[in-house]
């Protein structure tokens, strides 16, 4: 049945890309907009390679290979404020911590086809745990418009959640996808870009055979196919509207499935919690759209699961969110046409270089309703407006504030949070 399955996603997207199959010239077509980038290379986007390089000494370049040490680091901190109902859910405890370090080593071959390989390696504050991010080897094959990547990655389902958490425009992504999309992957994954169709897609195949028994392995494997079209790009006034589509299935690891989110805040207990219930398989689909106008840019993702187990009432999960940014200071955020996501905020002229660096206002809601079948993991939304500080390509501060609504344990709590960040990377 898998296999079935799996042959009709993959008839699905050839169906999407084969008017352009034909058209041997789409893939030299190229866009001169500064605020388009159109490659891509193993390891995550905007971490390993800030645009400004703080340090020099951290390259190598050899007869046969590049090598690039990178590093980040995230802090985070936060308070809350609680009615009487919130207490009563959860006791929480103001705190600071190590939300992410990791060390990224990245560079590439030096063969006549473009490879490149990652190798990173994390510290997990919420999970006080170490373990290997991103890492593998990047093929460019023109023959199938795009390029290769074998090893561990992200499975390529959602935009916020493809990008890093570096560049991401709030500190955490949107609680559905953190309660249902594992955090990385091992397995196989396709990118393509077809340009004078303006359409990109991700395929990827991966199996826990490497990752069984680490805490982001909740499946044993899963089919993901991810189809954008750049409706629009850019022209004057650097407008970018991005449309994407999303389809997951997974085998779920022991037979077993718990979907599980915190509140936009590492150090907090799990709001939202269906607890471990038995499940075969599950079914992910959804979109995604932004549009960007120079400092401007709105977007939207919302997915639905449906999870096919009786003895949980065939539960159908959903959620998502919708976010709106502001570049006071005028910079336009980057956009990979390759991989189908956002970069990281580069400012005009640093802190550093006698300049204001980039100011970003921010403002997001997000929803997420695990109560279904006869489950009661909870319902959760939060209001989250935010400010953040670029000072450089390598220095970043958040600050937050959130109004949060949990409706569990027949109780509906109100939380405040305030919360910021240091993030610095090199």
């Amino acid at each position: 049945m898998i296999v079935d399955r799996i042959t009709c996603l993959f008839a699905v997207a050839a169906f999407l890309i084969a008017p352009g199959i034909c058209r041997t010239q789409e893939s030299s077509v190229a866009f001169s907009d500064s605020s388009l980038e159109h490659t891509v290379e193993a390891g995550e986007a905007s971490v390993a390679a800030p645009k400004r390089h703080l340090v020099h000494w951290n390259e190598f370049d050899g007869p046969f290979f590049t090598l690039r040490l990178g590093a980040g680091l995230l802090y985070d901190a936060a308070v809350y404020s609680q009615d009487d109902e919130s207490k009563q859910q959860f006791d929480l405890e103001a705190g600071g911590k190590i939300r992410d370090f990791r060390l990224l080593l990245k560079g590439r071959l030096k063969f006549k086809r473009s490879v490149t390989w990652t190798c990173g390696i994390m510290y997990d504050g919420a999970t006080d745990s170490w373990l290997f991010r991103e890492t593998g080897i990047m093929v460019a094959v023109p023959e199938l418009w795009g390029h290769l990547f074998i090893g561990r990655t992200k499975e390529g389902f959602s935009l916020n959640k493809v990008m890093s958490g570096y560049a991401g425009w709030t500190m955490e992504r949107a609680t559905i996808t953190d309660a249902t999309i594992p955090i990385l992957a091992d397995g196989v994954k396709w990118l393509g870009y077809l340009p004078n169709r303006r359409l990109l897609w991700n395929i990827g195949w991966y199996h826990d055979w490497l990752s069984q028994g680490q805490s982001f392995s909740t499946y044993d494997n899963q089919f993901i196919v991810r189809v954008v079209w750049l409706a629009m790009l850019p022209d004057s006034n650097s407008s970018l509207l991005h449309l994407g589509l999303n389809g997951r299935y997974g085998e779920a690891d022991g037979g077993k499935l718990q979907l599980r989110s915190r509140p936009e805040v590492f150090l907090t207990p799990y709001f939202v919690d269906t607890g471990k219930f038995p499940a075969d398989h599950s079914f992910m689909g959804g979109w995604e759209a932004y549009y960007r106008s120079g400092p401007f840019l709105i977007g939207t993702e919302y997915y639905l699961q449906r999870v096919p187990s009786p003895e949980a009432g065939n539960p159908l999960f959903h959620g998502g969110d919708i976010a709106a940014t502001w570049l006071i200071t005028g910079e336009t955020r980057e956009y990979n046409t390759v991989g189908g996501y956002f970069k990281a905020v580069s400012p005009a002229k640093t802190v550093f270089e006698g300049g204001p660096g980039a100011w970003e206002a921010v403002l997001r809601f997000s929803y997420i309703d695990l109560d279904s079948g006869n489950l009661r993991g909870g319902k959760f939304w939060r209001l989250t407006p935010m400010i953040n500080w670029h000072l450089s390509d390598n220095l970043r501060l958040e600050l937050a504030y959130g109004y949060g609504n949990l409706t569990r344990f027949d109780l509906k709590g109100v939380t405040q949070f305030f919360q910021c960040r240091i993030q610095t990377q090199l």
